[in-house]
């Protein structure tokens, strides 16, 4: 058995979070049924599944699971519920990338964007307009 170094178990303990957090392909596309429908039944579920995504009963309660298992839906009693919307998990998902690629750093991440051209000048009017809308926001507040 190899030992790990800390900044290894550091840096597997934040993959092991931010694949927690971040949502593959397949678990989108139930989710967003789920977002779509509910409150629904696991059975009206597999229903949906198989009707729109000509899914098999076993592959619709295995990302089912996986999506409950990361905190987004619950499954009690064959009843869904939602317990983050799809804006507060693009939230949770938004910030994890920043804190995972850019150190946490809001202004690190919109220089990476600066710094290569990728922000438009349309771009850049709209995040200043969030800016200032956040700044009266806080006096108002």
């Amino acid at each position: 058995m190899s030992k790990q170094t800390t900044c290894e178990r550091l840096e597997e303990a934040s993959m092991a979070r931010t694949k927690a957090m971040h949502i593959t392909e397949a678990e989108e596309k139930l989710a967003g049924i789920i977002w779509r429908e509910a409150p629904l039944t696991s059975p009206e579920l597999v229903a949906l599944a198989e009707q729109e995504l000509n899914w098999k009963k076993s592959t619709t309660y295995t990302i089912l699971r996986k999506l409950c298992s990361k905190g987004i839906f619950a499954n009690v009693n064959a009843n869904i519920s939602v317990l983050l919307t799809r804006d507060e998990q693009n939230v949770r998902q938004g910030r994890r990338f920043v804190e995972d690629l850019f150190d946490g750093s809001l202004p690190k991440m919109v220089s990476a964007f600066i710094g290569d051209g990728a922000l438009t000048p349309e771009q850049a009017i709209e995040i200043r307009q969030m800016i200032d809308e956040y700044k009266a926001g806080m006096k108002n507040g």
